[in-house]
């Protein structure tokens, strides 16, 4: 039988969800003019009919409730190489566009150049998550790449090794 033990503490729990790898994304508009966004790991395809995907934002986030309204977010998976750009737009601090290129989308969404997908999103929902909230996004138009995705792993970015 499995020793399982208790939830010490956020260090704990972090470590065990560093267990499972993950994509990285950024969602991203224009807001007054100006570039806005951030980094979110906690990306996930929903469901196909409607097409969604969900997102998992801090309560705490200054960033998301500039984008929430937005006509159109751009969600951009992040490809491998892009760790610094990840970097810069999970920043707290400073100008997270700083070297990091960006194209402009439709109604003021904005996209990373580079990325291995990019999806037009308008928010569905959102749902209230413990300290943070599940944004469900509704796809509108996408485009891929077939380049391979930005993996974040165990606290560090990662490449997928072809099989």
């Amino acid at each position: 039988m499995i020793d399982l033990q208790p939830v010490t503490s956020e260090s704990h729990l972090r470590e065990a969800f560093g267990c499972f790898p993950s994509g990285v994304t950024a969602v991203c508009a224009l807001v007054e003019g100006v570039p806005r966004g951030m980094a979110a790991s906690s990306f996930t395809s929903v469901s196909l009919a409607p097409p969604l995907v969900s997102l998992c934002i801090q309560r705490t986030s200054s960033t998301w409730p500039l984008l929430r309204d937005r006509p159109r977010l751009g969600l951009s998976v992040l490809a491998e190489g892009q760790d610094a750009a990840c970097l810069r737009l999970s920043s707290r601090h400073g100008d997270r566009f700083r070297d990091v290129e960006w194209e402009p989308g439709p109604d003021d969404s904005v996209f990373i150049s580079g990325s291995s997908a990019w999806l037009e999103c308008s928010l569905h929902d959102e749902v209230p998550a413990g300290d943070h909230l599940i944004a469900l996004l509704e796809i509108h138009r996408l485009r891929t790449a077939e380049t391979p995705p930005l993996v974040f792993h165990g606290s560090r970015f990662r490449r997928l090794a072809a099989a």
